[in-house]
């Protein structure tokens, strides 16, 4: 069952529970923390939220992220460049108390963030069909700084997958995930720049607003890049949290436009990420082999919080076929599969 949202209203009812449950290929509700199940101390409501911005822009020769999030006792902010021909990593994590610094705005579609903790600052600002990206970073790596300039564009035309998930009484997961936003800009370090050029560096969007159970697991997996005559193709596949019986996020994009999946089989080793990963659906729409060429682990121990990520990046191989009938080769996309546990 694939339930669509269609009409616009609020995420919760007043005793806290989704007053809908499925997806959309836009944000049609409205996120107020302040309906969130009640507790005796209201306070503590705030430190059950859990609330991203994690953006990702991908070229064909690197990778840059930035994060900045708030876990309700904690803030965090965090960036991450991939050379892929190296290929290497360096990243940095800076954390604020109590989600101090890191708060984030109810919609997706409106307000900006403005991050500073330690010298360090992300600066995520919502202009009229664009999204601009700053950050600066003076002690990133090897106490050298990092600055980068970036500026996506979105067009009120392209579309989402957006998604309303119960997790439990009074547990839910609202969020929604963009791809193939046009980038430029560029990623500046002591040692090197990255220029991101239009019509070769594409960037993704994970906005995320919740309460989740304090244990929890999922897989995700996403790309974004070009087919062979030029269009945009993007991918969102995602299992393990929440109740999917009402919809899943699984999707794939073309020049913009969502093109829904049902269930999807995430098959991997787990005792052995950096094997080929294998993706097919319930429909035989999607037939996909993913070979990651790099790992970004993830762990984090922070007394209350505690994390076990496995980010895989590699390519993307196979075919996927259109809601029309429509056949789409999938050769050498260069995206991501993760495992992540979390305690939080």
């Amino acid at each position: 069952m694939q339930h669509e949202i269609t009409t616009p209203g609020p995420l919760l009812t007043e005793a806290g529970e989704l007053a809908q449950r499925g997806f959309a290929k836009r944000p049609l509700l409205d996120y107020d923390p302040r309906r969130i199940g009640p507790t005796a101390f209201a306070p503590v409501n705030r430190l059950r939220l859990k609330e991203w911005d994690y953006y990702a822009v991908t070229a064909q020769d690197w990778f840059f992220s930035a994060t900045v999030a708030d876990v309700g006792y904690l803030g965090m902010a965090f960036i991450y460049f991939i050379d892929f021909a190296q290929p290497a990593m360096r990243e940095a994590t800076t954390v604020t108390p109590l989600g101090w610094r890191a708060r984030l705005p109810r919609s997706s579609r409106a307000g900006d963030i403005d991050f500073r903790w330690l010298g360090a600052r992300l600066r995520f600002e919502r202009g009229p069909e664009t999204r601009r990206l700053t950050v600066d970073w003076p002690r990133f790596h090897e106490d050298r700084p990092l600055h980068a300039e970036l500026l996506l564009h979105q067009s009120d035309a392209i579309e989402s997958i957006v998604m309303a998930t119960s997790m439990g009484p009074r547990h839910f997961y609202y969020n929604e995930k963009l791809n193939c936003l046009p980038a430029e800009g560029f990623v500046e370090m002591a040692d090197r720049r990255l220029d991101a050029r239009s019509g070769a560096a594409l960037a993704s969007l994970d906005w995320g607003r919740g309460v989740w159970p304090y244990r929890t697991f999922w897989n995700w997996a996403s790309a974004s890049g070009f087919l062979g005559d030029g269009r945009t193709i993007g991918l969102n596949l995602g299992k393990g949290f929440g109740d999917l019986s009402a919809a899943t996020e699984n999707c794939f994009f073309i020049d913009g436009k969502t093109d829904k999946l049902g269930a999807v089989d995430f098959a991997y080793d787990p005792a052995n990420f950096l094997q080929p990963w294998r993706f097919r659906d319930d429909a035989g729409r999607l037939d996909l082999t993913f070979t990651p060429f790099f790992e970004r682990p993830s762990n984090i121990n922070l007394w209350a919080l505690k994390t076990e990520g496995h980010q895989m990046f590699g390519r993307y191989n196979g075919q996927l076929v259109g809601a029309n009938g429509e056949k789409f080769a999938i050769d050498g996309l260069i995206g991501w599969a993760e495992e992540h546990r979390a305690r939080w």
